[in-house]
């Protein structure tokens, strides 16, 4: 079996798993999309609440809307974090298909390079073959010219 051919379920397994990874990716993309939008959302959401002219007409009216926007920037920063952390997630994921293109590139380049050496047999072989060919029909002339002249 050629070495070319030998290399290539190791080529279908590093395609397979650069494409795994990329699924991957995609996927935390997506989630840190999401992360983020659900941030926006909230950080609006915030600063209407904030700028919103409600009547408090009492003290306990008041403490409601303090500890309600303690609750709402609580919750800005949780998800603050989250995307932070999903952007991690998407960072990691991108190395992961970066070295997983890598190695798949090399596998290329190797098989590649094992179909050029193979290349490089088959051609010496044929050409080989063609001279062998050639100095045989130059002996067979050459027979045929003696034997021609003998006659003669």
């Amino acid at each position: 079996m050629k070495q070319s051919r030998r290399i290539d379920p190791l080529l279908r397994r590093a395609q397979e798993h650069e494409d795994n990874v990329a699924r991957d990716l995609a996927e935390r993309q997506r989630t840190l999309a999401m992360h983020e939008s659900r941030l926006e959302e909230l950080r609006r959401y915030a600063e209407e609440y904030a700028n919103s002219q409600m009547a408090a007409t009492s003290p306990a009216q008041l403490a409601n809307r303090r500890a309600f926007l303690d609750r709402i920037d609580d919750a800005l920063k949780q998800q603050a974090q989250t995307v932070d952390r999903s952007r991690a997630s998407v960072g990691i994921e991108r190395d992961r298909l970066l070295l997983a293109s890598r190695d798949k590139q090399v596998l290329e380049q190797l098989a590649a390079s094992y179909r050029v050496q193979e290349r490089a047999v088959i051609e010496r072989r044929d050409q080989r073959e063609m001279d062998d060919l050639g100095a045989r029909r130059s002996r067979l002339a050459s027979v045929a010219a003696q034997e021609g002249e003998e006659r003669s």
